[in-house]
């Protein structure tokens, strides 16, 4: 049996509703949707391979020198973090923030490591005395709102440190050797390099290409592993990469697994809010960084406004902890902030004298590049070029 359908100008109507909704529902990503999404899964691989080996040192309260996310307590306030790290209702599950960005000659990764507490000079002790210590700044007229008084604080709410990995690229694939590494230790940066002989910085080891880091106990600076001495004096857990969030209270060896988190949708999407619950204090970024457009190099320049660049924290030392983009040098303090975050090409060249082989211009524009003012550069010369 046959059964004709004349289409009525109801149905007709029907049927354009139906097939509008569909196109709108997203059924089919589109190509920017598509490119995106393919160049977020090749920076985490590219970040996976190369994550370091992190040997957490252990002191008198364990967890807070278990390694997680922010909100690891399912919210996203930053003033309670002290209080829900010794509570054992929230497993402190491992998680390690990254982003990436890449040149013609390497990727260049950072790498943040986040705790719930700082408390370097004791669990009340040290917190007492911060707060003791900042009140006595602030009548004296000398509290600095900008970080600088943090060098006398002893403890914190929050507490994120970390790393930059450069990793000169193998031309035969989509891989590399790591080459450089910078890490970030309570506002001081240290410099390392593989097969070193310069006194300028320090020899890098390295275990399957991958850097082994030193996070000290309590305020949790980071230092490569120069000494075996650094790993055996101490109680440690070891984190390595496995694309698993393992809970070391539910882990009975020391080998702990953690995943990659990217800062793009979860620390930067909050901080673009300016101040909040999770971000205390804000800045206002300028930023300039250099562009690959074939043989050229273009100058890309961008206003950030209103970021968020101290995470809400309460005791001790207020909103003392700071997100990638808030770190400094306390020995470069004229150095416009975020530049070692923003611009870690330029950075990795400044600091190891780098000759003009080196790329500083990226192959893509960074995720937080915003409003772009465009403006060229001089062509590459032939030799710049290779």
């Amino acid at each position: 049996m046959t059964i004709s359908l004349r289409l009525t100008p109801p149905i007709i109507a029907v049927l354009s509703i139906f097939i509008v909704t569909s196109l709108v529902s997203g059924q089919r990503p589109t190509r920017s949707t598509k490119q995106t999404s393919n160049l977020d899964t090749r920076e985490k691989t590219i970040a996976a391979r190369f994550a370091p080996i992190f040997y957490q040192a252990l002191a008198e309260n364990r967890r807070a020198d278990y390694i997680t996310n922010f909100d690891f307590d399912g919210d996203w306030r930053g003033d309670n973090n002290w209080a829900h790290t010794n509570d054992e209702d929230y497993p402190l599950k491992a998680y390690v923030y990254y982003s990436v960005v890449e040149t013609r000659t390497h990727y260049f990764i950072h790498y943040a490591v986040f705790h719930g507490r700082d408390y370097k000079g004791g669990e009340r002790k040290g917190a007492i005395i911060s707060e003791l210590i900042r009140e006595g700044a602030k009548r004296a007229g000398k509290y600095d709102p900008t970080g600088i008084a943090e060098e006398s604080a002893l403890a914190h709410e929050n507490d994120m440190e970390g790393c930059l990995v450069a990793v000169a690229k193998d031309e035969s694939s989509d891989s590399g050797n790591v080459v450089f590494l910078e890490t970030l230790r309570h506002n001081t940066i240290s410099k390392y390099k593989v097969q070193n002989s310069e006194k300028e910085s320090d020899s890098l080891r390295l275990q399957d290409g991958r850097p082994l880091l030193y996070i000290e106990p309590k305020g949790h600076g980071i230092l490569a592993v120069t000494d075996d001495k650094q790993i055996s004096k101490n109680d440690v857990l070891v984190y390595e990469y496995a694309g698993r969030a393992d809970n070391p209270e539910r882990v009975e060896a020391k080998s702990i697994g953690f995943e990659l988190l990217p800062l793009k949708t979860t620390l930067w999407s909050r901080a673009r809010a300016g101040a909040s619950v999770t971000y205390g204090q804000t800045h206002d970024f300028e930023v300039a960084i250099k562009l690959q457009n074939g043989d050229e190099e273009t100058e890309l320049k961008t206003q950030l406004s209103k970021i968020g660049i101290a995470f809400v924290g309460n005791v001790g030392g207020i909103n003392m902890a700071r997100p990638p983009w808030g770190w400094f040098d306390r020995s470069r303090r004229e150095e416009t902030l975020g530049v070692w975050f923003f611009d870690p090409a330029t950075a990795i060249k400044r600091d190891f004298k780098l000759d003009e082989s080196f790329s500083t211009a990226y192959l893509q524009k960074p995720f937080w590049v915003t409003d772009p003012k465009m403006g060229r550069l001089p062509p590459l010369s032939s030799q710049q070029r290779h």
